[in-house]
């Protein structure tokens, strides 16, 4: 079963994308927020640094590769530009981080703690890990799809 990491595993959207993945994904969750000692002591929460320090993306990865990580998804808006600078990195130890390239990553809309009811897509390189969809774009990253359905928002759950 393939692993996958997900940022900001406290807050309810890390909950809810966790809970349309079981079943198919191992999930381990982490924080740079403080976790509550019941929750680290069940082995699916880990601490990570905050995604300002320079080391944030270095400290993700080897927590990655001890893990077995299969995908990487950043929730905290701060989190997602180091680690699309990170992603070549990541790459070359076969772990997927699922936020769109550096070089087009500000060209998407954030929306930021999105009401629950929204439709999300989990893109990895244009296909939709919460479902059966595949995607024109070979995009990364948790989505929302606009109106007309063509084109994409970003999801974190803040800047």
């Amino acid at each position: 079963m393939k692993k996958i990491l997900i940022t900001f595993g406290t807050r309810p959207l890390a909950m809810r994308i966790a809970k349309k993945l079981a079943g198919n994904f191992e999930v381990l969750y982490a924080s740079s927020e403080e976790i509550p000692e019941l929750l680290l002591k069940s082995g699916n929460y880990v601490s990570i640094p905050n995604g300002l320090l320079p080391t944030f993306a270095h400290e993700v990865l080897k927590l990655s590769l001890d893990q077995q990580v299969d995908y990487v998804l950043p929730l905290g808006g701060f989190e997602l530009e180091a680690l699309a600078e990170a992603k070549v990195l990541f790459d070359e130890y076969q772990i997927a981080v699922l936020v769109p390239d550096k070089d087009i990553l500000d060209s998407f809309p954030v929306i930021e703690n999105p009401p629950a009811d929204l439709p999300y897509v989990l893109l990895s390189k244009g296909n939709d890990l919460l479902g059966d969809d595949v995607h024109e774009r070979t995009l990364d990253g948790l989505m929302i799809k606009s109106d007309s359905e063509e084109d994409f928002a970003l999801v974190c759950v803040s800047k």
